[in-house]
């Protein structure tokens, strides 16, 4: 059985970057875990790494257009706190918190460079 064990987000302002993802992960129980030679990994409550990195062709970053990241959460009160938090961050509104269908509880906001994140609670 095969399990995400990480995934990462492109920045081209890594202060700006870190700042906001060491509050909207903290406040989701994830910490920083180490650096890497262009960014920083966190260690999310789930075990899963989540990467904030400078691109590593040195080229700026973009936007990939149909990537979302998931980050599942705990429960339905925690999609409410964590999007509160991204956007009280300056991330912008994708889709409120809500049920979504017979999937479970979801909210959907882009990162200060535009990655896309949904913020869940699988199942009812």
């Amino acid at each position: 059985m095969a399990a995400i064990a990480y995934v990462t987000v492109g920045t081209n302002d890594m202060d700006r970057a870190l700042a906001f993802y060491d509050a909207l992960l903290g406040a989701l129980g994830g910490k920083r875990l180490m650096p890497t030679p262009k960014g920083q990994a966190y260690r999310l409550s789930s075990g899963a790494l989540f990467m904030v990195t400078k691109p590593y062709d040195d080229q700026p970053q973009t936007v990939g257009n149909g990537t979302m990241i998931a980050l599942g959460v705990d429960s339905v009160e925690e999609v409410q706190v964590a999007y509160d938090k991204a956007i009280e961050l300056g991330a912008t509104c994708e889709g409120k918190p809500g049920p979504r269908g017979p999937f479970g509880t979801f909210c959907y906001v882009r990162d200060l460079d535009g990655n896309k994140l949904a913020i869940c609670k699988l199942g009812s």
